[in-house]
């Protein structure tokens, strides 16, 4: 089996810690950063199959991420959650490729849903 990569960056430790256990209890491995300067030098030395992201965060935010990782690895989806969705964010988002943009709370099953989506487009 596959083992796929999957990354998770937001500030609110609750949903990274749900994230992971979710995720992990699917198969995938999930490595989790509460910001996302971390994360991006993580993403600069190891590709990932998905990223998670929060829209806005402290310092980097949701669609700094999100160019950055296109940059890096154009195959690899992102994802975005936010608890500030309003039209203009997800539209920047779209206009950004972004794969899929969830409102906070997000609900695990739809999160997981959009990996499975996302993922069988690389098989």
């Amino acid at each position: 089996m596959n083992q796929y990569r999957v990354m998770v960056i937001d500030d609110e430790k609750i949903v990274c810690d749900m994230a992971k256990m979710s995720l992990e209890h699917e198969g995938y491995i999930v490595e989790t950063f509460l910001n996302a300067e971390p994360a991006l030098a993580r993403l600069k030395a190891e590709r990932f199959d998905v990223v998670v992201t929060d829209y806005k965060m402290k310092g980097i935010d949701g669609m700094d991420v999100l160019r950055d990782v296109k940059n890096l690895y154009p195959g690899t989806d992102v994802i975005m959650i936010t608890a500030f969705a309003n039209l203009d964010t997800a539209i920047e988002a779209l206009r950004g490729k972004v794969h899929d943009f969830f409102p906070k709370p997000v609900k695990i099953k739809a999160l997981k849903t959009s990996i499975q989506r996302a993922l069988s487009k690389k098989k």
